[in-house]
């Protein structure tokens, strides 16, 4: 059903990046969401799986001050259990809870939902909108790539062969700030999405501070919609200021059709979907 392929199951990290750097190459299971599916369609076909399930050292919530960290092997469950990224990350939460069903949560981790590289992944436009970074380990060394520089196409990225992804951190919003995520799909659960937009906006003084506004599923990679966002910020927001940036937004995106929606349907629900979180922002801290 799946082929053949040898199955490695390090007992720590060292031992996980000494089967990357090898030069045997193979695919990382990490939750087996997006994997398994694709090894039974024959999607890939690795000639190794390396499986990062003893790999306890990767899974976890931390803070340290403003800052919060999340190992790559923490699951989605274990984000809706955390009052840490309830308070550090509103949009995560509300991108969780509408994240497949309860048996996927549980196995799901954040690492593989970005590491999977699809523009359809529902933790990463949150990720994007909170400007989050990506922490990626190999056996000779670590580096940190922002979240938004992370995708390179379709299903490409700037993760070498030898590397893992270890974790993904971003800073914690300001206090005058709102970060909301929306997922429109054609069902509530279990449900891959047709367009998810996340938002985050922050003001001062009256004016738009700052505002991030990351799209998915509606571009080879989740992107961040920056002219749209240049348009908000330093301003005072009027219902014509935000319906422009939402029509920014629309004209940055660049969907195609498919089974579940047309392109033209998705650059509609990018502007309209942008209007109402920004608005709805705005009138929450104004």
């Amino acid at each position: 059903m799946f082929g053949e392929f040898d199955l490695e199951m390090p007992k720590g990290l060292s031992e996980a990046l000494d089967f990357l750097s090898d030069g045997k190459g193979g695919a990382v299971l990490s939750g087996g969401t997006n994997l398994m599916i694709d090894l039974r369609s024959r999607k890939e076909r690795p000639d190794r799986v390396i499986s990062l399930e003893g790999l306890d050292e990767l899974r976890g919530i931390s803070t340290n001050g403003d800052r919060i960290t999340l190992g790559s092997r923490t699951t989605i469950s274990d984000m809706l259990r955390s009052d840490k990224v309830a308070d550090f990350g509103p949009s995560l939460i509300d991108a969780a809870g509408r994240f497949a069903g309860q048996m996927v949560r549980n196995a799901g981790t954040v690492g593989g939902n970005v590491g999977c590289s699809s523009p359809a992944a529902d933790l990463v436009p949150p990720l994007m909108s909170l400007d989050a970074e990506v922490a990626l380990i190999s056996a000779s060394g670590s580096r940190t790539v922002a979240l938004r520089d992370y995708y390179q196409g379709y299903k490409q990225d700037v993760r070498k062969a030898d590397e893992l992804i270890a974790s993904v951190s971003w800073a914690r919003p300001p206090a005058n700030s709102v970060n909301s995520f929306y997922k429109l799909a054609r069902r509530i659960g279990d449900a891959i999405t047709v367009t998810g937009i996340a938002v985050c906006l922050s003001v001062e003084d009256g004016k738009c501070q700052a505002a991030r506004i990351a799209l998915g599923a509606v571009a080879p990679t989740v992107i961040r919609a920056a002219k749209a966002e240049a348009m908000l910020q330093g301003q005072s927001l009027t219902d014509e200021l935000i319906a422009a940036a939402a029509k920014q937004a629309r004209e940055e995106c660049s969907p195609i059709d498919d089974v579940r929606a047309t392109a033209e349907y998705r650059r509609h629900t990018v502007e309209m979907l942008t209007r109402r979180l920004v608005t709805q922002a705005w009138d929450k801290l104004t």
